[in-house]
């Protein structure tokens, strides 16, 4: 059997890197097409090293641009790699730009297409990457959910009969990243410039960095706490920041560079609390059980919040006193899967 992953950005790197060792150890021929979304080593290339995956085998090197032009430019690439393999599947990954486009291009032309972590709705329609979600989990001819919400949001959209419940790719990930962290541990102290209790933040999302009110509000409130902020600074927000000329090293803030995926995850096991508005790290923070305040008005995670790890804070008046709450009770449930969820999709793929 072949089958064709697509990926462009870095949270998608992490999902395909367990499928990817999975199919490989099952025999099956997998070919990954890395559109180009994030194409800098930082956002990239050094996701492959440390899960020690191979490159790519095709990238399209689309780089940044509007929604439109991105995804078309995407399409047009994956078109032309997908008519030349002639794969047995194409699986598509979360929700960006280049999920949708291989979504689109793969059933237009009739190549079963299985979209790992389905399921997933935050409500907010304004959400660019809510209608990536929608339309490839209808164009798709398997739906591999992470959680039992994911299922019954499926099954709400008539999807049941397409739907399996395999659990959380990135438990698997994760794993991984932990058991090298032992091996090979990274001096976060050193990292972060800080030898004191730190808060670990992140922003990246359009709501918090397009508006220029809203994002200084945020870097101001940030910059008034009472411990150390360290803020790894992602291209967008460094991007309108100086497109609104909002100065980001101030006060408590630590800006360092963006953070591969070993160093985030050492960053934030080790932190007092995390401030995010990222899915992926809302996810890692309740599995490291690290409190999470998360700077939005909803979460496509709903079982983060369960006992109190996880917060949404829209009114960012009182960040800094959700953001040092006193850590909540140990979770018992264990909503995202046990950390075999690459074996359960090359299971299903084959059946």
């Amino acid at each position: 059997m072949k089958i064709l992953s697509v990926v462009g950005a870095r949270p998608q790197f992490i999902k395909l890197a367990p499928l990817h060792k999975a199919a490989v150890r099952r025999g099956l021929n997998h070919q990954v097409i890395h559109t180009g979304q994030h194409y800098d080593d930082n956002m990239s290339e050094v996701f492959f090293r440390e899960l020690e995956m191979p490159k790519p085998d095709l990238n399209l090197n689309v780089g940044s641009g509007s929604h439109a032009f991105q995804t078309a430019q995407m399409m047009e690439g994956i078109e032309t790699c997908l008519l030349e393999e002639k794969p047995d599947w194409v699986i598509a990954y979360g929700d960006t730009n280049s999920t949708l486009a291989a979504a689109i291009v793969a059933v237009k032309i009739h190549i079963p297409i299985a979209h790992v972590e389905a399921g997933l709705r935050s409500g907010n329609r304004e959400m660019p990457e809510e209608h990536n979600r929608i339309i490839t989990d209808h164009c798709s001819d398997l739906l591999f959910a992470p959680t039992e919400t994911a299922m019954k949001n499926l099954a709400h959209e008539g999807l049941k009969q397409r739907s399996r419940l395999v659990g959380d790719i990135m438990v698997d990930s994760l794993d991984f990243v932990q058991e090298t962290l032992l091996n090979s541990p990274i001096d976060v102290q050193k990292l972060c410039n800080t030898q004191e209790e730190f808060i670990l933040a992140t922003i990246h999302r359009a709501e918090n960095t397009g508006d220029a009110s809203r994002l200084e509000s945020l870097i101001e409130i940030l910059s008034s706490f009472h411990i150390p902020v360290v803020l790894p600074a992602h291209p967008r927000l460094v991007s309108f920041c100086k497109k609104f000329n909002i100065e980001l090293s101030r006060g408590s803030l630590k800006i360092i560079p963006p953070l591969s995926h070993r160093e985030l995850i050492a960053t934030a096991r080790t932190s007092r609390s995390v401030i995010t508005d990222s899915g992926g790290l809302q996810k890692e923070s309740f599995l490291l059980k690290v409190p999470c305040s998360t700077i939005r008005t909803e979460t496509e995670w709903e079982e983060t919040l369960v006992g109190g790890w996880n917060i949404i804070v829209d009114d960012l008046s009182n960040l800094e006193a959700l953001a040092m709450r006193t850590k909540p009770l140990p979770a018992e449930e264990a909503p995202f899967g046990s950390g075999d969820t690459a074996g359960n999709i090359i299971d299903c793929l084959l059946a």
